[in-house]
């Protein structure tokens, strides 16, 4: 069966290269030529690249699903927007520029003084024109710029900061837990006495959408410059047969592991993170793209340098290069064609394959090294899944900005100061035949809010009871002595109410119906990663606990925050999910691969056993599981199955009757080209770990772990664990490893074909060869 396996589909492909890589040989300005065409007329779409340019964070990196998109879709259509502006019932984040002012290195800000200074640099935020002043494009109430309460509160005075008496976080109805941070009250009191920063807010109307951009950028400009602030060919042949040789050869193996890396990136588009989606269609397309580069143009540009050396010339000057005797064709340390044997004409192995075969690979098979291998692999299993237990999820918004970016320093200052008050979180009512006079139904109404009230990061706090109209309208019926019992009287009121007490943002009263109302929760001490899913989890979980209303009607939550947070209820499930659908593929691919299915059971272990590992010791490395971070498994998955696939195809191909002399010859003729490709990968990406960027660092981490890894597996576990089953059949050749062989086999073949078969037709013996590399 594994013969036919072969048969049907490995030699078919082998030949098909074979001739590919004749014709190749025997047309390479063709090939050299049209590539590069094709490559000048795609570069054409650079024109088209900032119109694909993506700068929305929600559109990039939030599910694209997400519940909460739908709940805002709900939110959106009971309540639409309202040409009065308030920052509490915003149904997105809103469009506007923010600041967070502080003490030099954390002293008192709650001073006369600091607020001279902040009062100006208001009034300076105000008076930045970009075409358009503030005023113009300013979010308003009433017809007035929405304001900062804090400076309301000392009517833009600074010597009232110590003589108004200023309560914490209700200040006479106003909320100004997100104004004012790292609060010391006074003691017994609620009384501000002093504090660490004080946050601005500058909203804008959103649908100014132009216009807007253009004075954020302006307000950041103003802000910048603010003072403070990786074998065995015969030499002799014709370029043309080496290179159709080469291909035979190389050609499937990296065909297989280019098509694995694809797949691995496609089945990344299952993501609903659009960051994912965007890096995985770019990728893949790209390592097609270098695919057939690889086998047109990189061929092309072998031919052309067999070419050269069969014409005798120089490698740099290409000017002819005078012959030499066979006394002075000795080698030459500046040489890079190595050397070759003189007898069969091919190459003499290196000194690093020699290296594997003669004492790393018996060392290998040792009894007691064998048993040393298992208990190391039991140590790194079990490191990698303690690690995968101490994994935190989702991304925090500030690794999206460089190290040292305002952002980033806005950020902390955020979770440093201001982390006390969380989300004010929405609770809608979508139902019309809700009875909101009926005195039952308003007390289990009010059952479900204790429940919200009674999750722990709801404020407990009595000066923060929930936002209600509701609350408001029962109390303002009971002090003007109206019967709100009677669903006449109710609706009849309801309008001048809702009018003159604020609320009329939060009642959709439409023919004469309540049609869908929200009130307001607090949340308190949310500041870490996992309290936001807690909180998330909480707050959705409690409507299904509170049930139906007992007359009718169903309670959702919802915050523009949960945009984000999102995240948590997905990226488990979604990278658990591309994982083990990639794997699977690979599965598939190596038993193509690989035509023996034990052995390929092995190639998916080794995968899985990579994966954990990566997963593991990220977690360790302060690397948490996010869309960035899903992106580099997604790479994982086919970075692993390179070196796994070709030692297992080596150690099946292997015509030596014992399991260790398989191993050895495994490792024998792919132990150094895995090192080589290992150290080359980790050399290129080696630079990414001293960048100022979260997303480079965290790309440097993750490939660092999955090429170390896969390469130990390749030639330390694999190997060992390979020998544990004698039952792995017979193959009639083996591979070579996917792009080191290829360059490497190709190189020495052109380098070295046809200086000698000039050296022999001038009449040379075998002692003369030269090379033009020598010169």
């Amino acid at each position: 069966m594994a013969k036919c396996k072969t048969d049907c589909i490995e030699k078919p492909i082998s030949l098909i290269f074979e001739k590919f890589g004749r014709i190749v040989g025997n047309y390479p300005i063709v090939f050299f030529i049209v590539p590069l065409l094709v490559a000048a007329a795609l570069g054409a779409g650079f024109m088209f690249l900032g119109e694909r340019e993506a700068n929305d964070i929600e559109d990039q990196f939030t599910p694209v699903n997400g519940p909460a998109k739908q709940e805002r879709e709900i939110v959106l259509k009971y309540f639409p927007k309202s040409e009065e502006f308030s920052q509490l019932r915003l149904s997105s984040e809103g469009t506007y520029a923010s600041l967070i002012i502080t003490g030099l290195e954390g002293a008192n800000i709650w001073t006369e003084a600091a607020f001279t200074d902040i009062i100006e640099i208001d009034r300076q935020v105000k008076n930045i024109t970009t075409g358009n002043t503030y005023e113009i494009l300013c979010a308003k109430s009433k017809g007035k710029c929405m304001s900062n309460a804090i400076l309301d509160i000392i009517n833009y005075s600074p010597v009232e900061i110590i003589s108004t008496t200023i309560r914490y976080p209700m200040n006479n109805g106003t909320f100004l837990g997100t104004s004012v941070g790292g609060v010391d009250l006074k003691t017994g009191g609620s009384e501000i006495s002093s504090a660490k920063a004080v946050r601005l807010f500058y909203f804008l109307k959103e649908k100014n959408t132009t216009r807007n951009t253009l004075w954020l950028t302006g307000f950041l400009k103003f802000f910048s410059n603010y003072s403070e602030l990786k074998t065995k060919t015969k030499v002799q042949e014709e370029v043309e047969d080496c290179l159709a040789e080469t291909y035979k050869e190389a050609a499937v193996p990296i065909t297989i592991t280019t098509l694995t890396d694809v797949m691995s990136f496609y089945i990344g588009l299952l993501t609903p993170f659009g960051s994912v989606q965007s890096f995985c269609m770019y990728t893949s397309t790209a390592i097609l793209f270098c695919y057939i580069f690889n086998i047109t143009f990189f061929g092309a540009c072998l031919a052309l340098n067999g070419r050269r050396e069969k014409g005798h010339k120089h490698w740099l000057t290409c000017m002819k290069v005078p012959e030499v005797d066979s006394v002075n064709a000795t080698g030459n340390v500046c040489c890079v064609g190595g050397a070759y044997d003189k007898n069969t004409g091919t190459d003499e192995a290196m000194p690093m394959d020699l290296f594997f075969k003669n004492h790393y690979s018996p060392f290998l098979t040792k009894t007691w090294v064998k048993i040393s291998v298992c208990l190391f692999y039991s140590g790194y299993l079990a490191v990698s899944i303690y690690g995968c237990l101490q994994l935190q999820e989702g991304l925090d918004l500030k690794h999206l900005a460089t190290d040292g970016s305002y952002v980033g320093s806005y950020y902390d200052d955020e979770d440093q100061l201001f982390s006390s008050y969380g989300p004010n979180v929405m609770l809608v009512i979508t139902d019309e035949n809700f009875q909101y006079w009926n005195s039952d139904a308003r007390q289990n109404l009010d059952l479900c809010l204790e429940n919200f009230q009674n999750l722990s990061m709801a404020s407990k706090d009595s000066e923060i009871s929930p936002i209600s109209w509701l609350t408001a309208y029962i109390k303002f019926g009971q002090s003007a002595g109206i019967n709100l019992d009677d669903e006449t009287e109710f609706k009849q009121r309801l309008p001048a109410f809702l009018s003159f007490s604020g609320f009329s943002e939060d009642v959709n009263f439409t023919n004469h119906k309540i049609l869908a109302s929200r009130m307001f929760i607090q949340t308190v001490n949310i500041r870490t990663a996992v309290d936001e899913k807690n909180m998330l989890n909480a707050f959705r979980e409690t409507p299904e606990r509170c049930g139906k209303l007992q007359m009718g009607g169903n309670v959702m939550v919802y915050h523009p925050a949960f945009i984000y947070y999102d995240q948590y209820a997905v990226i488990v499930s979604n990278t658990i999910q591309n994982i083990a659908v990639a794997t699977c593929v690979m599965l598939v691919i190596s038993l193509l691969l690989i035509p023996n299915p034990l052995c390929s059971v092995w190639v998916t272990f080794a995968i899985a056993s990579v994966i954990v590992g990566v997963t593991g010791f990220m977690a360790l490395w302060d690397v948490s599981l996010d869309s960035v971070s899903m992106i580099n498994l997604v790479i994982c998955i086919g970075f692993s199955v390179d070196f796994s696939a070709h030692i297992s195809y080596a150690f099946v191909s292997s015509e030596e009757e014992s399991v260790n002399e398989k191993a050895k010859e495994a490792l024998y003729k792919l132990g150094y080209p895995i090192i080589q490709g290992a150290a080359s990968t980790i050399a290129g990406v080696v630079v990414l770990a001293a960048a100022k960027s979260y997303i480079f660092r965290t790309f440097f981490k993750i490939m660092f772990l999955v090429i170390l890894f896969g390469a130990v597996h390749g030639v330390v576990f694999i190997p060992v664990f390979l020998t544990f089953f004698g039952i792995c059949g017979r193959m009639s050749r083996s591979k070579p490893d996917k792009n080191t062989q290829f360059e490497m086999q190709s190189e020495k073949c052109n380098r070295k074909a046809q200086p000698v078969s000039t050296a022999m037709r001038n009449g040379l013996t075998n002692e003369g060869f030269i090379d033009p590399d020598c010169y």
